[in-house]
């Protein structure tokens, strides 16, 4: 039997239990090493707090102290102070902090420009605004249908509150119009806005050297008040045909400013126009709740009853009276007036009444009568169509057709008659009626408003006749 050795066993089983005991000491030293170190910290801790409590004691008892001694200390007169300059450039210089500014969102508004196609809605959806705002605001009714029909060009300026939500908008219709739609408690209220402009008197002269169009322009009038000016006197003069080299015109109008900025002439407030020496003055006046309309100094009306021309055209391709007919080949009486223009051009009721007779009418063509009264008629042929609105009653420069060639025709243009009690009259020199002259009941208003206007007219009229000398 083989004998075992125990010595070599035990002393094994010694170093394994030499070496647990071992690792077990270090970590218990570790244990302690820690527990001790928290104990400090506590330690610390707690005499702060101790101390930091004294401290306040001895403050708050100071303090009473000194309250208490207030009134002693208040009773005692100190010398006056005086800084030295030497200790107070050695004093710290105190570093204030800069305060941070406080940010506060502010009211935004956000001009628009109307782009072709454009509608409210699609506007709101692209600055992201409900369609209930658009249906909120469309649903006020005639206030804002204008918003129904926006026109490329036009301005929208959106207005939102701090938070970024919407609170109204502003519709700028032309340079003195815009509505204002604003958001309340009740919903949306909306209100239109006019701007009242600066009136400027100005005045302009001169003399016809190539025609009324150029030299007008010349003398620094727009296109629009030229054409005004021949409205005035288109009663009595046919600036196509009776215009004269050396014929002159004088006028006093208003000129229009909003900001300082001129953005329009106003009316023609007076005028003279001078044609084949023969002198015709006009100014306007408006009575108490009726139009405004021009007059002669002596208070006749400048508007006759009747235009002298239905067409804007470019020549007088016929006259009245005998004539080789360009069709028929013979002479024969004719009893109108021919007007060439291009095809298409409107045709003007000479005066008001009411259409008697709108279809063809055998060698006239396409053909409109109208009757004024129970004295006058006028007819227009060779229409190339009528004008839809043209029926029964019409007023005096309605369009009521467009020239054409239809009927016995050589080529595009009207035929023009004026007829009186039913006979056939030229209207190129046939006197016209005037309309209603100034009731009496205002004729000493109207002499007084115009007084300054005429001696103005006169003032230009001699200033022009020094200059020329």
């Amino acid at each position: 039997m083989k004998s075992v050795n125990y010595r070599s066993l035990i002393k094994r089983d010694y170093r394994l239990r030499e070496s647990t005991n071992s690792k077990f000491v270090k970590l218990t030293k570790r244990r302690q090493i820690v527990i001790a170190s928290f104990s400090l910290l506590v330690g610390v801790v707690v005499l702060s707090t101790i101390d930091f409590s004294n401290a306040s004691t001895q403050i708050s008892t100071a303090n009473s102290d000194v309250i208490g001694s207030k009134q002693t200390i208040q009773q005692l007169k100190l010398p006056l102070y005086k800084a030295d300059p030497r200790i107070a450039s050695l004093a710290p210089v105190q570093q204030h902090a800069t305060p941070t500014p406080v940010v506060t969102k502010q009211k935004s508004q956000k001009r628009i420009k109307v782009r072709k196609g454009d509608t409210l809605a699609a506007i709101f959806s692209r600055n992201d605004i409900s369609a209930r705002d658009v249906h909120n605001i469309i649903a006020l009714g005639k206030k804002t249908k204008g918003l129904r029909n926006l026109r490329p060009g036009q301005h929208i300026q959106l207005a939102f509150n701090s938070e970024g939500k919407f609170t109204g908008l502003t519709h700028e219709i032309n340079k003195f119009k815009s509505l204002q739609v604003k958001r309340t408690e009740q919903g949306y209220s909306a209100k239109q806005v006019v701007r009242e402009a600066e009136i400027h008197l100005a005045h302009a002269n001169g003399t016809i050297r190539d025609s009324l169009f150029l030299d007008a322009k010349k003398a620094g009038l727009e296109q629009s008040l030229i054409m005004e000016l021949a409205g005035i006197f288109g009663w009595d003069i046919d600036f196509a045909l009776d215009i004269r080299r050396g014929d002159s015109f004088n006028i006093v109008y208003e000129e229009q400013y909003l900001d300082g900025e001129k953005i329009n002439h106003g009316n023609i407030l007076a005028a003279e126009f001078v044609n084949r020496g023969k002198t015709f003055r006009a100014v306007r006046y408006q009575a108490k709740n009726q139009r405004a309309d021009y007059y002669t100094p002596t208070g006749h009306n400048m508007r006759k009853a009747f235009l002298r021309t239905p067409v804007d055209f470019r020549r007088i391709s016929s006259r009245f009276g005998k004539r080789r007919h360009p069709t028929l080949k013979r002479t024969r009486l004719h009893t109108g007036v021919d007007y060439a223009a291009s095809r298409g051009t409107p045709v003007r009721a000479t005066g008001d009444g009411k259409i008697i007779h709108r279809a063809r009418k055998g060698g006239y063509g396409k053909t409109v009568i109208i009757r004024h009264g129970s004295k006058y008629s006028t007819l227009y042929a060779h229409l190339s169509n009528y004008d839809r609105k043209a029926r029964g009653r019409v007023k005096q420069g309605q369009i009521i057709g467009y020239v054409g060639s239809t009927g016995r025709s050589t080529g595009p243009h009207l035929h023009y008659e004026f007829r009186v009690n039913g006979r056939h009259r030229n209207p190129l020199t046939v006197k016209l009626p005037s309309a209603t002259a100034i009731d009496k009941r205002y004729k000493q208003d109207f002499f007084n408003k115009t007084r300054a206007l005429l001696a103005k007219l006169d003032v230009l009229k001699r200033t022009k006749i020094a200059l020329a000398k």
